[in-house]
């Protein structure tokens, strides 16, 4: 696959697992397909389950204007925060340039980057790591523990997080979700899900004080491992923030189009 084909495929692949992530949280929860936007949007209070993503296709800088101004309307009819993911290779040179100055003038401020991120690495070597023990997630406890990594990690209050994953039954049985324990206690956490014949991370977190110790890389080729046995596949597909972009070409990844997250000013 091309690179545009890579980041063709991690918008769709974002599209895809939000919906079940979403629609897991709250069976109302707002999953529309609009034209050049796909709303995932829990209104809860874990701020990544509120997605807007832009869907066109080499969109020049008039249909981004445009889609900004659509998609910060819909932000603003909700009740909690959340971001809209711009892919920025699936714009026009043009856009892409003034990206920044557009979203700006749709009342939207930039919070952070990230990275699309796909590779054909599968099977993996089954993983370890000297300090660590891999428990998969099958209890409402071991959920709270990946909920409060995830929140630590993020800078969320832990409720948020909470809100995001208690009492999933998506997580405890059809994610290969896993737990890194330290001593017993949880300290990293990463998971995989099937989405349209590959494998997607999600949700990779290590706690603030424990890292730089390989901890998130060994619990990634966990979820990576124990998901491809499961499935099968060999293709797997993320979306990595400034903190894990160095950590997954190790693991066999390759960066596609840069991401940005905006939410409302």
């Amino acid at each position: 696959m091309t690179r545009y084909e890579d980041s063709v495929e991690s918008m769709e692949q974002l599209a895809t697992v939000w919906r079940s992530m979403v629609l897991d949280r709250d069976a109302g929860a707002d999953v529309r397909d609009l034209p050049g936007i796909a709303v995932r949007w829990a209104d809860c209070r874990f701020a990544f389950w509120n997605c807007v993503t832009l869907t066109d296709l080499g969109a020049d800088p008039a249909l981004l204007e445009r889609r900004l101004t659509e998609a910060a309307d819909l932000m603003r009819a909700k009740t909690f925060p959340g971001f809209l993911w711009v892919f920025e290779d699936l714009l026009d040179a043009d856009a892409r340039t003034g990206l920044t100055a557009a979203a700006e003038r749709a009342g939207l401020v930039h919070a952070f980057p990230g990275t699309g991120m796909a590779g054909d690495l599968l099977p993996l070597p089954e993983p370890a790591h000297p300090d660590l023990t891999f428990v998969r997630v099958r209890t409402d406890e071991h959920l709270h523990a990946y909920a409060d990594l995830n929140s630590r990690a993020y800078g969320f209050p832990l409720e948020h997080g909470r809100d995001g994953l208690a009492g999933s039954t998506l997580w405890k049985e059809d994610v290969h979700a896993y737990l890194g324990l330290r001593d017993g206690v949880p300290v990293t956490c990463a998971a995989t899900i099937e989405a349209e014949g590959r494998l997607f991370v999600v949700l990779v977190a290590t706690d603030p004080r424990w890292e730089r110790r390989g901890y998130g890389e060994a619990v990634t080729r966990m979820a990576l491992y124990e998901g491809g046995r499961a499935t099968g596949l060999t293709r797997a597909t993320l979306h990595a923030t400034v903190a894990g972009a160095p950590v997954y070409p190790r693991i066999g990844f390759a960066p596609n189009s840069p991401l940005h997250f905006f939410g409302l000013r």
